[in-house]
């Protein structure tokens, strides 16, 4: 038992620090996104880099603040949040691929489609279902690939880098459900943590050099 408490105990600490630095790293990903999006005087490319930027520093820093709490009932209402951001993550993510790259009746069209899934998602949460979590990664793996519906479109409209990186952030994030969900793993979700800021560092990277 008391293995037991000092090995969560620093899996718990090497989850704060994983996503702490992801943290740091996401404020500095926000900031560069703005200033490059309003250099464009873009008013879209401004709100794409908002909802993607945002959607960074608010999971990092809702992982990070949970992770680092001890108390088991503010824990609890944490990872409540902390799994609603991931929501925001992924249709912040979509925002500047959909509104930038795609555009027209597609990009749009998946927009609205990508946000009206957090609603549900967050609905789910605070349902009797959110006990289930198969359930809750089927629904994140789903909305992350939701893109394959357009993958034409997306071909024709974006450049090889960018379609490359934002393959490889959903690729990372995929695998990293694995470990997520496979507890006899040791430090099964810190190993999540490492995989989910490899996707994130694809996706800024396709988004800010090859997007906006």
């Amino acid at each position: 038992m008391i293995f037991k408490r000092k090995y969560i105990r620093t899996e718990e600490f090497w989850n704060t620090i994983s996503h702490g630095f992801g943290a740091v790293l996401s404020v500095a990903a926000l900031v560069l996104l703005l200033v490059y999006s309003a250099i464009s005087g873009s008013a879209i490319a401004v709100f794409s880099s908002l909802a993607f930027g945002l959607g960074l520093v608010l999971l990092y820093s809702a992982s990070t603040i949970y992770h680092a709490v001890t108390d088991p009932k503010k824990k609890k209402i944490l990872q409540k949040f902390d799994h609603l951001c991931i929501y925001l993550l992924i249709a912040g993510t979509y925002t500047p691929v959909m509104l930038l790259g795609l555009k027209g009746a597609w990009g749009w069209t998946m927009f609205g489609v990508i946000w009206g899934l957090v609603i549900i998602g967050f609905v789910f949460k605070f349902s009797a279902l959110r006990k289930n979590e198969k359930l809750s990664l089927i629904l994140y793996a789903l909305m992350g690939w939701l893109a394959v519906i357009a993958i034409k479109p997306l071909f024709e409209n974006l450049s090889t880098a960018a379609l490359v990186h934002l393959g490889l952030g959903g690729l990372a994030y995929t695998i990293g459900i694995y470990f997520f969900a496979n507890h006899k793993i040791k430090f099964n979700h810190f190993i999540w943590h490492i995989f989910v800021l490899a996707g994130s560092a694809f996706h800024f990277i396709g988004v800010f050099f090859y997007i906006l």
